[in-house]
């Protein structure tokens, strides 16, 4: 009977035992600095980039995956997962809005069906996240149909989520403002391009992926 005992208690113990390889999700509209985010974190715990950024919307068009990230917090705790760089969600692509970065009138059409194929990506990847940080621009009005849309479809699916405010090293950042949009969720202000309080971020990762 201890025999059988002492099994089962190390088939439950496998069977609740924390994953491994965590799939940590960056989500959120375009423009907001997911891959700016990606990028400080790689750079931070790998020593290279993630993707590229540009001032025009949309720039990343691919699911990005970086494998095998190891982060400690301030205790000395480990925490590792995959990063997962989403394209923006967006309810409506125009090929125009292209244009008015000056591209011309063919690449603006690729673009925006490269972008269109990006967020129905995006979408689908969800089911297969454990948790998701929600990037968002604080410079911008966070009540928008698209961050309901999304923060709505992580609720539906029970994710976990940490909702970061960037770009804090602007004039026109507005945390409180983010705070007040989604008050059931943190909030945790930073500048993904200069490193303002990415350590507090690092740190709170072990609450929502540990």
């Amino acid at each position: 009977m201890g025999f059988i005992q002492k099994l089962i208690n190390k088939l439950l113990k496998n069977l609740f035992r924390k994953k491994k390889h965590l799939k940590l999700g960056l989500y959120g509209p375009p423009n907001g600095g997911k891959t700016t985010l990606a990028n400080k974190i790689c750079q931070d715990w790998l020593g290279e980039d993630m993707g590229s950024v540009s001032n025009v919307a949309h720039e990343t068009r691919e699911i990005q995956i970086k494998e095998q990230i190891n982060i400690k917090n301030d205790d000395g705790k480990e925490l590792s997962f995959n990063l997962v760089d989403t394209p923006g969600i967006a309810t409506k692509i125009d090929y125009e809005e292209f244009l008015k970065s000056g591209m011309k009138e063919k690449e603006a059409k690729i673009r925006a069906k490269e972008a269109t194929k990006g967020v129905i990506d995006s979408i689908k990847w969800l089911d297969e996240m454990d948790t998701v940080i929600v990037v968002l621009d604080s410079t911008i009005d966070p009540y928008s149909q698209v961050n309901i849309t999304i923060i709505g479809n992580l609720q539906a699916r029970d994710i976990p989520l940490l909702i970061i405010a960037n770009k804090v090293d602007l004039k026109k950042s507005n945390i409180k403002k983010v705070q007040s949009a989604f008050p059931q969720y943190e909030v945790i202000g930073i500048s993904a391009k200069y490193g303002n309080n990415v350590n507090q971020f690092y740190n709170a990762l072990f609450k929502y992926a540990a």
